[in-house]
């Protein structure tokens, strides 16, 4: 007799790391389960009344603000663009109605939808940023994006990216610039091992992926690129876009990416349902 699936669901919503056992009685297992879920229930109140008392602010929050002071430091600019972008901004990054992803993003109406990626306003802003400040250009953003994913413990509907672009590397130098700079921002969120593999994206083509333990936590591309006709840009970059949750997932034992995204069942990775 093993623990029921509600009874699994409930631990590993509380943080503990389950490893199901075997029972002789029912009353056995309810008098396992009912043990697990008080010590484990103790520790959220715990990590959430610390919270209270001390910083006050969950790690998404400080990691997207230490991102963004640390990329500042590396010389790159922010910028702030709209959650809400036109159906005409996809179409220009080859997502039309028979692409994989446009079954994924949440419309508004026929003409506009929360933004399922950074890239398209960030190619935007990039074209008059050029003609203002010239080459090399260095801006990057940290913002929500919104994708109907399949459920599972490491994904969400509403994610934080974090997208950088550099414009005017010299092509010969692309692939040590992005290694680089994926970097500096995994230095950032404290991790230092990582690996980088070559993939297919449906958007970008051929790409370079950033895995940590064999999980995704970004991906980077470099131009010219054949999307980049369409917003009539031509110079030479590098890209990565890195999902913030991903490297707190990652991090620290989670059962579910779930407890360190925008929530109101959980605050900073601790359940707020407990007793």
């Amino acid at each position: 007799m093993e623990f029921t699936a509600t009874q699994q669901n409930r631990l590993r919503e509380l943080g503990c790391p389950l490893e199901n056992g075997e029972f002789n009685s029912s009353a056995e297992r309810e008098q396992a389960f009912a043990a697990l879920e008080k010590k484990y229930a103790a520790a959220a109140k715990l990590h959430i009344k610390q919270l209270s008392e001390t910083h006050r602010r969950p790690a998404l929050t400080l990691l997207r603000e230490k991102l963004s002071e640390t990329l500042v430091e590396a010389g790159f600019m922010q910028v702030e663009t709209p959650t809400v972008i036109s159906r005409e901004f996809l179409r220009r990054m080859s997502v039309d109605d028979g692409h994989p992803l446009n079954e994924q993003v949440f419309w508004l109406g026929n003409r506009k939808c929360l933004r399922p990626m950074l890239a398209p306003n960030l190619y935007y802003v990039s074209k008059d940023l050029l003609n203002i400040c010239g080459k090399p250009l260095r801006i990057f953003e940290v913002g929500s994006c919104f994708r109907r994913e399949s459920k599972g413990s490491a994904h969400l509907e509403e994610f934080t990216m974090l997208n950088l672009v550099e414009w005017g590397v010299p092509t010969e130098e692309r692939d040590e610039r992005i290694r680089k700079l994926s970097g500096v921002v995994l230095s950032a969120a404290g991790i230092s091992e990582y690996e980088f593999e070559t993939e297919q994206s449906t958007v970008y083509g051929e790409t370079i992926d950033i895995t940590v333990d064999g999980l995704e936590v970004g991906s980077a591309s470099m131009g010219p690129h054949p999307l980049d006709s369409e917003w009539g840009i031509t110079d030479s970059w590098v890209g990565v876009g890195i999902g913030v949750e991903r490297l707190l997932f990652v991090k620290e034992p989670h059962c579910s990416i779930h407890a360190v995204g925008r929530s109101i069942t959980y605050l900073d990775g601790a359940k707020l349902n407990v007793k």
